[in-house]
């Protein structure tokens, strides 16, 4: 099943996680702003109910960083960055964990489906 969510999830996943490495040319607002456009596209076809206890752990922890609820943007600078710049540093330090964690989830689930289907 190369078409799968699992694929697409790992693909968008790399990119965020990319996104929160060193340096951050647009400064690290917009980085962690970046991963948190790319998070969300790369769930959009997910399913929870098909993760494991350990990724859904990780899942709910983005989903609370990533909550933009009744943040203003009266600039239009952008609810994800204005989230970023309202994270500590400890709460970035768990972003990129969960990142990291949900990244080589996906990655080992679209590789075990990718051999799956080679061997069908």
């Amino acid at each position: 099943m190369i078409g799968s969510p699992y694929n697409y999830a790992a693909e968008k996943f790399t990119s965020a996680r990319h996104s929160l490495m060193l340096p951050h040319p647009a400064g690290e607002a917009a980085s962690i702003a970046s991963a948190f456009f790319e998070i969300d596209l790369g769930l959009h076809d997910v399913e929870d109910q098909h993760l494991d206890d350990s990724a859904r752990h990780w899942l709910r922890t983005l989903r609370e960083f990533m909550d933009t609820s009744g943040i203003k943007d009266p600039a239009e600078v952008g609810t994800f960055k204005l989230k970023a710049e309202k994270l500590t540093d400890d709460e970035k330090a768990d972003l990129s964990r969960a990142v990291d964690e949900l990244a080589s989830w996906f990655d080992r689930k679209a590789d075990h489906q990718f051999a799956s289907s080679k061997l069908a």
